[in-house]
């Protein structure tokens, strides 16, 4: 599980677009915290904060314990806008939790055990389709990351979500099919040797081979998952 985050915060007394650059000129960021049945409120926080915790990596993807006023309040990040030229962040939004929500979020794969996957070691490619899973978590329970054993997997085998053990308290929230995250597919030079093996004769040059033509429609397929 990602590690909660502490921002401590201000109350903003007032609003609008000059009073958010005066905070800005001040090493300030104009936020918000919003949702949970409750008016949104306004607030700042130090830049330079902030800035180390979007350094992180998984600040997205974090609880973020906000401290205003003499209260602490359990976020979640909803999103960052960043200036256009600098790439300083200029506005905060921050979704206000309750203890049993449930919220949708976007977490990284991250793949091991590479050196025990025989078609990897014989020269195969592994060709990551999603390198992020759409899952729905408690909030006290959002994952930092889900890593994904590939040991044992050959040339042509395929990860699909229901190969996956997600952590007690996450659900893809993709339940419609079973999308493929990732497969091993060949060089070309290894496909060539393998169907010229298997038909015991010479590929003509304008033939596809059909191990081709079968990850044609394997690429044809995972793209249109993408898409959907």
């Amino acid at each position: 599980m990602s590690d909660a985050l502490n921002l401590p915060a201000e109350l903003r007394e007032r609003a609008g677009k000059g009073a958010s650059r005066a905070l800005r000129r001040e090493g300030r960021v104009p936020a918000v915290i919003y949702g949970g049945k409750e008016e949104p409120t306004p607030i700042h926080v130090e830049e330079k904060l902030l800035v180390q915790q979007l350094m992180t990596g998984h600040f997205m993807n974090s609880i973020v314990m906000i401290e205003a006023d003499g209260k602490k309040v359990r976020t979640l990040p909803k999103d960052v806008s960043l200036h256009p030229v600098t790439d300083r962040p200029v506005h905060v939004d921050f979704l206000r939790l309750s203890k049993d929500a449930k919220i949708e979020v976007a977490i990284p794969v991250v793949f091991v055990n590479e050196e025990d996957s025989p078609g990897l070691k014989k020269g195969g490619v592994l060709n990551v389709v999603r390198h992020e899973l759409e899952l729905v978590c408690e909030a006290d329970k959002i994952p930092s990351e889900i890593q994904i054993d590939v040991t044992g997997l050959e040339v042509g085998d395929s990860i699909h979500i229901s190969a996956l053990t997600l952590p007690e308290g996450s659900e893809s929230a993709i339940t419609d099919r079973d999308f493929t995250i990732a497969t091993v597919v060949a060089p070309s030079a290894l496909k060539r040797a393998e169907s010229e093996a298997e038909e015991g004769e010479e590929v003509e040059a304008d033939a596809v081979p059909a191990t081709e033509q079968g990850e044609d429609a394997d690429a044809a397929e995972e793209q249109e998952e993408k898409s959907e």
